[in-house]
């Protein structure tokens, strides 16, 4: 994603929007979390000091986070991922790798898939987002840079040794500041110059991570995309414009809410056992209502029963409601589960 929390805050702010913004806290010993691209021209980046921000853009405007926003948008793009992949490695809340090499859209190229989904977050979010493409995970992350802000790059198995020759060793996955200074003391600037030292001489002075950086220096990297541990819930849920004050139209509601958050679990082969409903009233009082069930939920249609008889005990209302919303939990991968002629005990 493209200053990911910054964007956010100025696509929920329009006063923001074309404006030198950071995320952070503006005080002696605050920090820069993110910067969008007005601050970015200043010199301001993530983890620089709020002194030093203010000093090199004094109309930088300061926003604290809001990291359940951020949380909230980071799960909508994941499940625009699932639609494509099952092979995601997340890396942060604002960046992932993805396997499309099989992927369930059946697409054999892998720069529409990208522009796919970048279409899509942008449609879903509102936010713009940057994608690398290439046949390993480097050159993948790499190349993602290369583009920003909303735009996307390719490096190809031929073009990927040569890349990785005149790229400089700053940029290398996995050299840091210290062993960036320790390959200038040993002449090495940039791939070329890596990829002239013998594998000895690479194990000698950088032990264990020499046989990673004489195949990177060859454009190898065989590090395989791992898909992220189950989750430990999945939601959603959706503010109306008008409040709703009938079961039938809670229950009708409530409908593309369970399809969502199933289409997720079903994308990632996980079910769940336990269903909460949440319903925020007109006056913003808040409730949540959970149901669990003896043995892992199988279908939508099964969910959306429990939903609709947790719905059933909350009306009628002398309140309309605002919000609802569902999260499912107590999830596990669906190949531990065995779900052939068995009977559902609700728990209701």
């Amino acid at each position: 994603m493209d200053a990911f929390y910054a964007s956010v805050e100025q696509r929920d702010n329009p006063e923001l929007r074309g404006r030198p913004v950071a995320v952070g806290h503006g005080e002696a010993r605050g920090v820069v979390a993110a910067a969008s691209y007005e601050a970015r021209k200043f010199g301001v980046h993530s983890a620089m000091a709020s002194v030093t921000a203010l000093r090199k853009c004094p109309g930088l405007i300061f926003v604290r986070p809001r990291f359940d926003v951020y949380k909230a948008v980071s799960l909508q793009i994941r499940e625009i991922f699932a639609e494509y992949t099952t092979l995601i490695e997340p890396l942060s809340l604002d960046e992932a790798y993805l396997d499309v090499t099989e992927n369930l859209k059946g697409h054999e190229i892998a720069t529409e898939i990208a522009k796919e989904i970048r279409a899509k977050i942008k449609e879903v979010t509102g936010l713009n987002a940057s994608a690398g493409i290439s046949y390993c995970k480097f050159l993948a992350k790499t190349a993602s840079d290369l583009n920003k802000p909303n735009g996307q790059a390719v490096i190809t198995p031929r073009n990927g040794p040569k890349f990785m020759e005149a790229l400089p060793i700053k940029k290398f996955h996995g050299v840091g500041p210290a062993t960036a200074e320790k390959m200038h003391r040993l002449g090495i600037e940039t791939g070329a110059d890596l990829k002239s030292k013998s594998l000895d001489f690479l194990l000698q002075h950088f032990g264990k991570s020499g046989p990673y950086f004489y195949g990177l220096s060859r454009g190898i990297d065989e590090r395989q995309v791992r898909s992220n541990r189950v989750r430990k819930s999945v939601g959603a849920e959706d503010t109306f414009r008008q409040d709703i004050h009938s079961l039938e139209a809670a229950q009708t509601e409530i409908i593309p809410l369970v399809d969502k958050v199933w289409r997720y679990c079903d994308a990632n082969d996980i079910r769940p056992r336990t269903v909460t409903v949440k319903i925020k009233y007109a006056d913003f009082r808040q409730v949540t209502r959970s149901r669990s069930t003896s043995a892992p939920i199988s279908s939508a249609a099964i969910i959306r029963d429990i939903c609709d008889t947790i719905l059933a005990d909350e009306f009628p209302s002398d309140k309309g409601v605002r919000l609802l919303g569902v999260t499912l939990s107590s999830l596990e991968r669906a190949d531990n589960v065995d779900v052939s002629g068995q009977q559902f005990d609700l728990g209701l």
